[in-house]
């Protein structure tokens, strides 16, 4: 499963899963108050062509408060305008990541196309603090930031008016930071996936005498 990676570099990693997720102007739905017999309707404008992409990184370590770290893409439906993440821009992501972090990575993902891409490779040759693990295919359940996704749909996305672009990038990028300042909904979604991360300490061994 892994990729390249130093094996001393692990001994004390950051343990970030990385995932992606897309944001358009119709909200998800989720549950809410309404009069007895009257089902609450939620009216939008028109649909919209402008959709916000979110790659997002949750990064453990024993003993630290997790972090949530994100970068947002707006598709404006340009020509020639790409869609989707490029492997610079998760170039782009571990590097803040790593800087802000401030220590080695094992970083977690699934077997997006652009996840194996050369340059991504040639990144991670040549840096010793990070390590790529791959998640088997098709396990989301194994990924918290899954988790991060559903609080941002059932909370303050959920049942929204957007009244324009700007309003949906403001409410998805104020929902995130939320989320940052809440370590313990960070952790909780590493709950939710069964997954258990400890600190691995050397056994000492004893010199002959």
């Amino acid at each position: 499963m892994a990729t390249r990676g130093n094996t001393a570099a692990a001994l004390g990693a950051w343990v970030c899963f990385e995932d992606e997720a897309g944001f358009s102007m119709t909200p998800p739905r989720a549950r809410t108050w309404g009069r007895r017999g009257h089902t609450p309707v939620v009216r939008v404008r028109g649909r919209s062509f402008r959709r916000i992409s979110v790659a997002a990184m949750v990064c453990y370590r024993p003993g630290e408060r997790s972090r949530l770290i994100y970068r947002p893409r707006v598709y404006n439906k340009r020509k020639h305008e790409r869609t989707s993440f490029a492997w610079t821009d998760y170039r782009d992501l571990i590097t803040c990541a790593h800087q802000q972090l401030g220590g080695p990575i094992i970083l977690v993902w699934d077997n997006l196309n652009t996840h194996r891409a050369a340059g991504i490779r040639q990144y991670v040759d040549a840096h010793d603090w990070l390590t790529i693990v791959h998640l088997p295919t098709y396990a989301p359940d194994l990924n918290p930031v899954e988790g991060i996704w559903s609080l941002l749909r059932r909370g303050p996305l959920a049942n929204t008016a957007f009244t324009d672009a700007d309003h949906l990038t403001h409410t998805l990028r104020h929902g995130l930071r939320q989320i940052q300042y809440r370590p313990d909904l960070i952790d909780g979604c590493l709950t939710e996936t069964g997954l258990t991360i400890t600190r691995h300490n050397p056994t000492p061994t004893r010199k002959p005498q």
